[in-house]
């Protein structure tokens, strides 16, 4: 810093000029204390800098914070927005005011739950300034005063996603060890549902049968909340291994990319036609007298052979003399397929069969008049026509997400064999996995 000193014309200079005297006309240099701070100056562009909604709504939030008095409210049964304001003593005005607030989100609080809580913030004039109603763990409504007028806006806070593996062995019943390994019935019912066309969950499981699953667990902030997906699962039922792993399309798969969910063949003979139809009011031929006809009748050559549906257990394969030859097969998810008259039988009963397998061959043994194959397909123990009920959409990955699957369906299935080695180690008593 230079400073320039210039003396007035009235000013008396001493003609006899010392060490300590300045001469007119010249510069002189001071030195400048260092620790003299000089205030940081920001500049900013009003046309490039303006505030963010959300920045106000902060600004403002931070300007009201301390003044505000909160109250909270309850939604009780019959309440609506209008019934919580007048009993917190707010006007219709303001009820209105809030309901139409400035960015459509406030829409919400049309639909209030029983249970639910409205945290209300009014100034010291009793003015309401802020509302805030969490819809979930992880949103919140927002409505805030700006300005004069009311605003809303939804804030959703981030999940963090972390993944967490479930082992269980059944010593009673599947439920009960589900519960025990720390599953939620959500989590539970999920995976019954997975393996559900694979494994009857009420009448395959036996004592020893194992599960493994890696799933989601959810954190906001680091505060554990819920968990999420399932990711990959195992269960081990009666020695018979299955594996599903879900995809980024929501569906389960084996590792090999076919869908846990099983199609079902419409006809599973090759007949010559149809000799009667699924009926509920038909004269039976033997018993002369009028009764519902439950399945269809496929005409064929003794000998035809007959296959199952879909993948499943058969649960009966033996005669009785209405039904002659006959094979019971459990498809699971209330899925039960019935095949009559055979003049041979290919299966026993408890043996798991896939779609396409021979289970017999057509007859006319029993109540029948010529050989034919009746066909019955049960929904949950209700007789459903076979030609005409909607069967599940079974198909596998597309090709073009075949090679994306295989690298995830890998990458999971070594994480469950991982986690299998990491448990079995831990527990002296457990057999070493594979």
């Amino acid at each position: 810093m230079f400073l320039l000193l210039i003396p007035t014309e009235n000013r008396t200079v001493s003609s006899q000029p010392n060490e300590n005297s300045l001469e007119i006309g010249k510069r002189y240099q001071l030195n400048v204390p260092m620790n003299t701070a000089l205030p940081d100056i920001k500049t900013t562009n009003p046309a490039t800098e303006q505030p963010t909604q959300a920045q106000n709504q902060a600004k403002n939030k931070v300007n009201t914070e301390q003044q505000l008095t909160w109250q909270t409210a309850k939604v009780r049964p019959g309440d609506s927005l209008a019934k919580i304001f007048k009993r917190l003593g707010f006007s219709s005005r303001t009820t209105h005011n809030v309901s139409a607030a400035k960015g459509n989100e406030s829409k919400l609080l049309t639909k209030l739950d029983i249970g639910d809580k409205l945290h209300i913030g009014s100034n010291d004039k009793g003015q309401l300034v802020e509302l805030s109603y969490p819809l979930s763990k992880t949103e919140t409504l927002h409505v805030q005063l700006i300005n004069g007028s009311y605003q809303s806006y939804t804030e959703t806070k981030a999940v963090e996603i972390r993944e967490a593996f479930v082992h269980g062995v059944i010593k009673s019943n599947f439920w009960n060890a589900a519960a025990d390994a720390g599953m939620s019935d959500n989590q539970i019912i999920n995976l019954a549902n997975i393996f559900g066309w694979d494994i009857d969950f009420a009448l395959d499981i036996r004592e020893g049968d194992s599960f493994h699953i890696i799933y989601e667990k959810r954190y906001i902030e680091g505060e554990y909340i819920d968990t999420g997906k399932i990711l990959a699962a195992e269960f081990i039922n009666q020695n018979d291994q299955f594996q599903a792993i879900r995809f980024s399309d929501g569906e389960y798969y084996t590792p090999e990319g076919n869908s846990m969910r099983k199609a079902f063949l419409r006809a599973p003979v090759n007949f010559k036609y149809i000799s009667s139809n699924f009926k509920r009011k038909r004269f039976h031929p033997i018993q002369k007298r009028w009764k519902s006809h439950n399945g269809t009748d496929y005409r064929a050559k003794t000998g035809t052979p007959v296959v199952a549906a879909g993948n499943g257990k058969v649960i009966q394969s033996t005669f009785t003399t209405p039904n002659g030859n006959y094979v019971f097969i459990q498809h699971g998810n209330g899925i039960l397929t019935k095949y009559l008259h055979f003049s041979k039988r290919a299966v026993k009963k408890g043996q798991r069969v896939k779609q396409g397998q021979v289970i017999g061959y057509v007859g006319s043994t029993g109540w029948s008049e010529a050989p034919h194959l009746h066909y019955e397909f049960l929904l949950n123990g209700v007789p459903r026509n076979p030609r005409t009920v909607k069967l599940p959409d079974a198909q596998p990955i597309a090709k073009k997400f075949r090679q994306e699957f295989s690298e995830v369906a890998l990458l999971r299935t070594q994480e469950l064999s991982s986690f299998k080695r990491t448990f079995f180690t831990a527990d002296d008593t457990a057999i070493p996995a594979d």
